[in-house]
């Protein structure tokens, strides 16, 4: 293996692997953020731990997210508007067939894209938040609360979360796109403290009435959730964005008030419970006072409401919860005489992949219980692709979940059939040009469908993967869709997506086919074999090295630049060898070159099967290799000759398969050759 000929230590991988990649709502097609943000990036981590640790070892799960006011609201709108006839369930189906005919036209290899609501592994998520759920109120983590939702006056009904909007209450967002008790941004709020709110069934202002909901203690977690960032924070492949995100949602209960307030606040703070108050610093409109505890926060706010004085609230801990009262939702357990009551789509969200893992598990005859092998065991990992909006979800809350189900976890009594928490893979925004594209925003961005209308899925894959989104906000400039019409006409100006396509199209392309040309010119169409050019050697393992590394710490952008010097040397070394082999007219120089050039194309095709895995492929197709041999890191990688027959390397020589004239592997896109 490539770890006894390295002369640094190898980083260590995980028996088995879950791979996720969020839920998408089942209320539109997918635009280029889900596929390009978090799709293609898990897509081509999961594909690496095939080809590191074994096929059979990977789940890589998703699945539409079948439920939640974003469906609900959707689904109102085309009713109203005449444009879907059909149920709820039908205009989900109908989604969700199009984003995996979308995913799968990405080459985005999923082992199951079902739904949280659809077939066999609806079925399994039911029952997995049955058990969710009862588990979490045997162990006295569950409460029941009467809250404040929206009623609609006018129309006669309570509002779900989307059919609310407003301005985000939490200091410092400045979103307008709030809703009940969600931002666009991720921040969670009390409903009562949304800014201005208006119902979008009548343009009105809603009323408050009470409902009865579970919730989850999440701030009697806090202490461990402080661990838990102290540990991430120790381990320097845990991106910034993700602890950063979580610590922020630590901080004590804090009211911000205007200043122009403070008057009004001097008069009433005796009514107020036990606080601190900080002075605004210089340049701030407001001043803080801090509370003990949320309970003591919520007082405060009902007294400064009833006042009528202006106030924002901090990030911080507040009961997740866990169920909601809108019809269409995974239906709650009845418990301690509840009824009528779905799940919040979130919660039932973050234990979804356990139910798709479940579900592909079932489909291959495994036992019900083998899921805990991947989600539970200590050489197992989870790792889980998702945007930073979502990271509340599944930094703050999703850890604390799972430790509540300590000891014990589910289905089962024990310490082995706990949840281990899982590696959060978040990136950071992908832009439309200079600015934060969402369906429900102004600026819409293209869908998966329309970039194929322009691009290559492997032209894409390999932009994406290239932007670097797990450093910061990149934009996304598809030159197709520039709203400058006269930049889009003028052949003078490059397109950006297509950079790391030219790698494929000339280079890639160029190395693989000169190496077949060459062996049926001059060498009977066989591949030679025999001891590669140390220094070709050398360099090819420098690159497996730097590879992996890079891997490990799922650094993408990175990988993209390792790919990318590796071929560029890899086709000038072949370039430059079969030229002075020429003009030497040397036929042992000639075959030497063509020896490390096929074993450079080897090692280039194993490094770039995750990132462009159908024209890697093709190129192992014709090399004549069985595909679990030739995308196995479990090789020494000495030369070509580990891979064949003993008769073949006694004879020297692997014959390939006949390459047609002017064959590309990786070809552009149509669009491109006018």
């Amino acid at each position: 293996m490539v770890s006894d000929l390295k002369d640094s230590k190898r980083v260590e991988w995980p028996s088995r692997a879950v791979v996720t990649a969020g839920m998408p709502y089942g209320n539109k097609p997918l635009h280029f953020g889900h596929i390009g943000g978090v799709f293609v990036p898990a897509d081509a981590f999961a594909r690496f731990l095939r080809d590191r640790i074994g096929a059979e070892n990977v789940r890589f799960v998703s699945g539409t997210d079948c439920f939640g006011s974003p469906i609900n609201e959707g689904y109102r709108k085309l009713v109203e508007a005449g444009e879907f006839e059909g149920s709820i369930a039908d205009y989900v189906l109908a989604n969700h067939e199009r984003q995996k005919a979308t995913l799968e036209a990405f080459q985005v290899s999923l082992d199951i894209y079902d739904g949280s609501g659809i077939g066999h592994a609806g079925d399994v998520h039911q029952m997995i938040t049955d058990e969710f759920i009862g588990r979490l109120h045997e162990t006295g983590h569950l409460h029941l609360d009467s809250t404040l939702q929206f009623y609609d006056a006018e129309a006669g009904t309570f509002l779900n979360g989307r059919q609310v909007q407003g301005r985000c209450p939490v200091q410092g967002c400045r979103s307008e796109h709030a809703y009940a008790d969600e931002c666009d941004l991720g921040h969670q709020y009390a409903p009562v403290d949304l800014i201005k709110p208006v119902s979008t069934l009548t343009g009105t202002t809603p009323e408050m009435r009470p409902v009865e909901n579970w919730y989850f203690d999440l701030p009697s977690f806090e202490e461990f959730l402080k661990g838990y960032v102290r540990e991430l924070e120790a381990d320097d492949e845990v991106r910034p964005v993700v602890t950063k995100a979580v610590a922020e949602f630590l901080a004590p209960p804090v009211i911000f008030v205007k200043n122009e307030h403070y008057d009004e606040y001097l008069a009433l703070r005796d009514q107020l419970p036990d606080h601190e108050f900080r002075e605004a610093e210089k340049g701030k409109q407001s001043f803080e006072i801090e509370f003990a505890d949320i309970a003591a926060r919520d007082a405060a706010r009902t007294v400064l409401a009833a006042a009528n004085i202006r106030f924002r609230t901090s990030k911080t801990l507040v009961p997740f919860r866990i169920t909601g009262n809108i019809e269409w939702g995974v239906r709650a357990p009845v418990i301690d005489g509840v009824e009528g009551l779905t799940v919040w789509c979130w919660p039932e969200s973050l234990w979804a992949p356990i139910s798709f893992t479940i579900a592909v598990n079932d489909e291959r005859g495994l036992p019900r219980t083998s899921w805990r092998d991947f989600w539970c065991a200590d050489d197992a990992c989870v790792y889980q692709f998702i945007g930073q909006d979502n990271l509340y979800f599944y930094g703050v809350a999703q850890p604390a979940l799972w430790e509540a189900l300590r000891p014990g976890g589910l289905f089962t009594e024990g310490p082995d059939s706990c949840m281990r928490q899982t590696r959060l893979i978040a990136n950071h925004h992908m832009l439309f040009g200079k600015k934060k594209a969402s369906s429900s925003g102004a600026v819409k961005p293209p869908t998966g469908e329309e970039l194929l209308e322009h691009y290559t899925p492997e032209q894409l894959r390999a932009h994406f993967l290239a932007l670097g989104l797990d450093q910061k906000s990149v934009g996304f400039s598809p030159k197709p869709f520039d709203p400058d019409e006269a930049k889009r006409d003028d052949p003078r100006v490059a397109d950006p997506v297509l950079k790391e396509g030219a790698l494929l199209t000339n280079v890639f392309n160029r190395l693989a086919r000169s190496c077949f040309y060459e062996a049926q010119k001059n060498f009977d169409g066989c591949m030679p074999l025999g001891a590669v050019t140390p220094e070709v050697r050398e360099r090819a393992w420098e690159a497996l090295r730097s590879y992996e590394a890079l891997m490990h710490k799922v650094e993408l952008h990175s990988v993209m630049t390792v790919c990318d010097e590796f071929i560029r040397w890899s086709n000038k070394w072949w370039a430059d060898g079969i030229k002075a082999a020429d003009e030497a007219n040397d036929a042992e120089a000639r075959r030497q070159v063509l020896l490390d050039s096929f074993y450079l194309l080897r090692v280039a095709c194993l490094l770039m099967h995750p990132i462009v895995p159908v024209g890697c492929e093709k190129i192992c197709d014709y090399l004549s290799f069985p595909f679990d041999d030739f995308f196995s890191w479990n090789y020494d990688f000495d030369s070509n000759d580990e891979l064949c027959p003993a008769i073949e390397t006694d004879a020297g020589a692997h014959r390939v398969h006949e390459l047609p004239p002017r064959f590309d592997f990786f070809r552009k896109h149509e669009s491109q050759y006018k």
